[in-house]
């Protein structure tokens, strides 16, 4: 039977939604204020909150590639609404007797929960666009990467309010989250058995043949592969660059010349860049094809550091502007790659634990932005940071250039 066009792209939309607010991993710079001003933990004890989150964010998803098989999406969402409202309540009573209980409540048990969450809307809804995976991808991906902008905005207004206050915050972003998820429980389903999508549309017959996939790997035969390798390097050093933009990227404004208010204001902005990396990376994985879309992504990912480190050499504040947007534009591409490009070089079949394999780059990538703190603290400012950003893309580009489909 004919896929109903209507169906699936309202499936997409709830897929954003979820994400929307499953994106909450992206918002903890906004988020983490009141644990330092209240409970004085200071910014390396939160800044390891951060890094838990990522590094369970990542486990869960694994665990949820482990439990596709035998599970339906609806399980795995329940499990997820759970541990995320388990996660933010438990957040809210916090009375800063023990960091740790931060790292267990946030880091570890919410960082699950997204991981469930992530990695089941991904798999379920990208089922239902065979034909165009790198759209679909990035759609999702936008909605995961601008929660910052648009939840997280929400919640830094109702911590500051007198009347609500940050313990309200964290229990209304329970609730809401797990409310979400539970809905989403309902509805999130696979393409039923035998449905027939359209005929991938790709640029010319050479795209659509590079576009088709060999056969179904399983994550050992993929893990074996020397394209899985060169593709996790290829993303994580593209990543590396975002990582760094995306946790400095206030410091780097205020060194080229703009003020605090400003520096803040412009980082709420330049998250808008990063949505729309994941929507580009996807539009073009399925006009151009894979590989020319390779190349698209390595020319932003060198011209990114390299704005950045003309604007500190000159103190240009325009141009501090233009390289942060090319770094936050560049960094949404390691989203979507990991997800359009384990469809497409190792199949939809056992793509849910392919995804959360290929989906551990989130895992070293961010290493990128502890050593730009190191070399920041020994040289006072970020311009060897960015030197060295740009040698990672030019080796993501010699990656890249080997990169083939097993």
């Amino acid at each position: 039977m004919p896929v109903n066009k209507t169906e699936r792209w309202l499936r997409l939309a709830l897929g954003v939604v979820v994400l929307l607010f499953a994106g909450i991993i992206y918002s903890w710079s906004i988020l983490k204020y009141p644990f330092g001003t209240e409970f004085g933990w200071d910014a390396g004890q939160l800044g390891l909150n951060a890094t838990l989150t990522i590094c369970f964010f990542c486990i869960g998803g694994f665990i949820t590639g482990l439990m596709s098989k035998k599970t339906s999406p609806r399980v795995r969402l329940l499990i997820s609404a759970v541990l995320l409202f388990a996660g933010f309540f438990g957040t809210s009573l916090l009375d800063g007797s023990s960091v740790a209980l931060l790292y267990i409540s946030y880091g570890v048990v919410a960082g699950i929960g997204i991981g469930f969450a992530y990695n089941t809307v991904i798999s379920v809804t990208g089922a239902w666009f065979p034909d165009k995976k790198g759209l679909c991808s990035g759609v999702l991906m936008m909605g995961f990467g601008l929660t910052s902008l648009i939840i997280g905005k929400v919640a830094d207004g109702m911590m500051r309010s007198e009347t609500i206050g940050w313990r309200k915050t964290y229990l209304v972003l329970a609730i809401a989250i797990g409310a979400v998820l539970l809905v989403a429980a309902l509805f999130i389903k696979p393409p039923r058995e035998g449905t027939v999508f359209p005929t991938p549309k790709t640029a010319g017959k050479r795209a659509a043949e590079s576009e088709t996939v060999v056969r179904d790997y399983t994550a050992t035969e993929m893990v074996r592969r020397k394209s899985f390798w060169l593709l996790f390097a290829f993303i994580t050093l593209i990543a590396a660059v975002g990582c760094t933009a995306v946790s400095f990227v206030t410091d780097i404004i205020k060194e080229v010349g703009g003020g605090e208010s400003f520096a803040v204001t412009a980082a709420g902005l330049l998250s808008i860049f990063n949505g729309l990396g994941r929507l580009v990376t996807g539009a073009l994985f399925d006009a151009l094809g894979r590989r020319k879309t390779q190349y698209v992504m390595s020319a932003f990912a060198i011209a990114a550091p390299t704005t950045v480190v003309v604007a500190l050499v000159t103190s240009s504040l325009p141009l501090g502007i233009i390289g942060m947007a090319l770094c936050f534009f560049s960094y949404g591409f390691a989203p979507t790659t990991s997800s359009a490009f384990a469809s497409a070089f190792f199949g939809q079949k056992n793509f849910s634990l392919n995804f959360s394999i290929v989906n551990l780059i989130l895992i070293p990538a961010p290493f990128a932005a502890t050593l730009a703190g190191n070399l920041y603290k020994s040289s006072g400012n970020f311009i060897s940071t960015f030197i060295i950003l740009i040698g990672c893309s030019v080796v993501g580009l010699v990656v890249n250039l080997a990169l083939k489909k097993p």
